[in-house]
Formats: structure tokens, C-alpha cells, sequence
């Protein structure tokens, strides 16, 4: 693991060197692609992409807390959190690079 992240700037160039759109178009297609997701997350809606993942957002129940340094109780609030299921065959792909069986 590198730990490096890759960036939309990043992403863009990458459409920009698959697909051959010119640098602005390329930008904007991923501005458009990551604002749908969004949008379609923040209503709660699921994010199915196929061959990838499944993107969803769960509400999570109010609870008690403790806060690390002092020991103290603290309660945490109801909440919704986004989590992410990856697919199958991102599993895969990903366990075969990890294990030397193949290509990423």
C-alpha cells in the first residue's frame, strides 16, 4: 500500500488519456459522473455500479460514547453514515493483485 489518494485532477487526466475528449470535457464528464452520485446519495438512494460496488447510506442509532482521554461518558447523536460494499468482482481483482495471481 502506497497510501497515495488519487485526486480529481487525476481522475480527469485518466479520462483524458482512455477516452481522447480534450482536458476541459474531461473534467467536466467526472464533475457530472461524481455529481450524480451525490446527489443520488445525499437523498438516500443506493449507488449500484456494476463490476464495482454498491454505495449506500445507513442511519445509525444514538448511542453512549466515551470520550478516549478523559473516560468520560458523551453521548453521540443519531447519524447517517455512507458505507460502501465493494462487488464481487472487485473483490476478486483486488485479492489477485494482492496475492501475485494476476494483472489489477
Amino acid at each position: 500500500m502506497t497510501g497515495r489518494t488519487i485526486t480529481r485532477a487525476q481522475l480527469s487526466e485518466a479520462v483524458y488519456q482512455e477516452v481522447g475528449l480534450s482536458r476541459n470535457e474531461s473534467a467536466d464528464f467526472v464533475e457530472a459522473v461524481l455529481n450524480v452520485l451525490s446527489n443520488h446519495l445525499v437523498k438516500g438512494e443506493p449507488v449500484k455500479i456494476s463490476s464495482f460496488g454498491t454505495f449506500l447510506i445507513r442511519q445509525k442509532g444514538g448511542r453512549m460514547g466515551r470520550n478516549p482521554k478523559t473516560g468520560q461518558e458523551v453521548p453521540i447523536s443519531p447519524r447517517r453514515v455512507m458505507v460502501f460494499r465493494p462487488s464481487h468482482v472487485l473483490k476478486d481483482q483486488i485479492s489477485r493483485a494482492l496475492t501475485g495471481q494476476g494483472k489489477a
